[in-house]
């Protein structure tokens, strides 16, 4: 391979291509635009929080998938926890600068869906209604 071959190669391991089945892109896009992932995200947006307050903050997340999409978030670089040495346990969630520059993505879109919302409902009364 020559050695413009071997760099292209290398360029496109590095930047993916989220439209093939095998890119692990697709894993990330995932975890980012999931339900949870998005509105994670959000909160931790604003700021920091425990595990408690993200949970009242993103309403109708259980335990259970709160703690995965954290787990998630966090391997891809997204989300740092942090816990501290008190009783009781005491755990903060925040992002990294990664997840800042994610957040920046995906509170936009999350914006531009609110703004859109009276058209994409019209849409979707139009559609019934034919």
């Amino acid at each position: 391979m020559t050695d413009t071959g071997a760099q292209k190669l290398m360029d496109h391991w590095q930047r993916g291509n989220v439209l093939a089945a095998d890119c692990p892109s697709r894993v990330v896009l995932q975890h980012l635009t999931n339900r949870w992932g998005t509105l994670v995200m959000v909160a931790l947006a604003t700021r920091p929080h425990r595990f408690a307050e993200l949970r009242r903050a993103v309403g109708g997340v259980s335990e259970r998938m709160l703690s995965q999409t954290l787990k998630d978030l966090e391997a891809d670089g997204f989300v740092l926890r942090t816990a501290h040495a008190v009783v009781p346990p005491h755990v903060d969630y925040e992002l990294t600068g990664l997840g800042r520059e994610a957040a920046v993505h995906v509170v936009a879109l999350a914006g531009w869906i609110e703004a859109a919302l009276p058209e994409i409902l019209a849409g979707k009364v139009a559609l019934a209604a034919e």
